[in-house]
C-alpha cells in the first residue's frame, strides 16, 4: 500500500521510492515479484504516469528493482542492499546513543524513548488527512 502526502515537501516520486523500499524491506514484496505497471499506479493514485515512471527509474537506478522489456518491473534480490541499510541503521543508532550521552540522556530514558520510537515505526504522523492518497 502507498499512501501519499501532498502536504509533504518530499516530491511524489520520492515518497513512491520510499514507500516501495519500505515494502521490499519487510519482504511485502518479495524477491521476482512483479510491480504493478506504471499506469496502474498513476491511476490507482491519481497522478501523472511519469511520476511513476520515475520512481521506477530511480528504484532501479539502486538496485531494488530490474525491468524485462515487454514483461515489466521486478522486485530485486536486495539482500546485499538490506545488510548495507542494517548497518547504515546501527551507524546511526550509535550516533544518537552518542549524542545522547553528551547530552545527559540517561540509558534508561535514552532506551525508552528508543523503544517508544521503534513501536511507532518512526511514524510520528498519525494524521488521517484527508490530502493523502493510497493503493
Amino acid at each position: 500500500m502507498i499512501i501519499l502526502d501532498f502536504r509533504d515537501r518530499r516530491p511524489i516520486y520520492e515518497q513512491i521510492v520510499e514507500k516501495l523500499q519500505e515494502l521490499m524491506m519487510l519482504k511485502v514484496l518479495e524477491s521476482d515479484e512483479k510491480l504493478p505497471s506504471v499506469r496502474s499506479v498513476a491511476a490507482d493514485l491519481s497522478i501523472n504516469p511519469n511520476t511513476v515512471q520515475r520512481a521506477y527509474a530511480e528504484l532501479e537506478r539502486q538496485g531494488y528493482i530490474y525491468s524485462v522489456k515487454g514483461k515489466g518491473s521486478f522486485v530485486a534480490d536486495i539482500g546485499k542492499l538490506v545488510d548495507v541499510r542494517r548497518e547504515d541503521v546501527r551507524k546511526q543508532l550509535n550516533e544518537a546513543a552518542r549524542q545522547a550521552r553528551i547530552s545527559g540522556i540517561s540509558r534508561e530514558e535514552f532506551l525508552l524513548d528508543a523503544k517508544g520510537a521503534y513501536e511507532k515505526g518512526g511514524n510520528m504522523n498519525d494524521r488521517g488527512n484527508q490530502s493523502d492518497k493510497e493503493i
